[in-house]
């Protein structure tokens, strides 16, 4: 009889041994909810004369255990950053000021993390005009590989927005460069893409810069892709 519970016994522990431990599955990204893209948040709790406290907002993600929110001003580039175990969390910021801001997923059993849009918007101030949001790129996507057409051209796209509604013109830079710095075309606002020339088995960068009526700028930051 304990011959047979001691025989019991190994094979359930061999068992036990070759079962596969499974995998922590990586963190998803969030869907951002509030401050909305391109909008001026107004809700925020005045601390002052020049700061306010904003509260973000954004979804829940599968196989997340903390949020990191990262919230940037555009015009001086400092960047605040707060730890969140739920779906929310606030931070006091300049009035009147542009900012970028963007989630980052983390999961304490895996190294990846994963980052969710950045949405731009003004907090409410004194400001009475607003210079215009930073372009987004629709295609080609940033680091895609694409296909030239028959004419070896590939077509940039991109969107644009200013809460004053007066944007004037866009500034489109192209080159091979890491930094592109060569001025290929002036835009009128109308016209949000345009065809340029490439050849296959290069990496190409891209920017634009938004202009309004009365000479506020903003830049999109480095697109690249690459030609197949």
């Amino acid at each position: 009889m304990m011959r047979f519970l001691f025989l019991g016994i190994c094979m359930m522990m061999a068992f036990t041994g070759c079962k596969k431990k499974r995998t922590p599955s990586p963190p998803e990204a969030v869907q951002l909810v509030f401050p909305e893209q391109n909008s001026e948040c107004t809700t925020g709790l005045s601390l002052g004369q020049e700061t306010s406290q904003v509260e973000f907002r954004w979804s829940t993600a599968d196989n997340t255990e903390t949020y990191e929110l990262r919230v940037t001003n555009t015009s001086t580039g400092t960047v605040q950053t707060i730890a969140s175990s739920s779906n929310s969390a606030k931070l006091p910021l300049a009035k009147g000021e542009q900012f970028s801001w963007i989630v980052r997923s983390k999961n304490n059993q895996v190294d990846q993390t994963v980052s969710s849009e950045v949405w731009n918007f003004y907090n409410s101030g004194s400001r009475t005009t607003f210079a215009p949001f930073p372009a987004n790129n629709v295609s080609p996507a940033s680091s895609e590989n694409v296909f030239k057409d028959i004419n070896n051209e590939v077509t940039l796209s991109w969107t644009a927005s200013d809460l004053d509604n007066d944007i004037v013109s866009y500034e489109v830079y192209f080159s091979v460069e890491a930094i592109p710095v060569d001025l290929i075309r002036t835009l009128q606002p109308t016209v949000n893409s345009i065809k340029v020339s490439v050849t296959a088995d290069t990496v190409y960068y891209w920017s634009i810069i938004v202009i309004d009526a009365e000479g506020n700028k903003s830049n999109s930051g480095i697109y690249n892709f690459r030609v197949l």
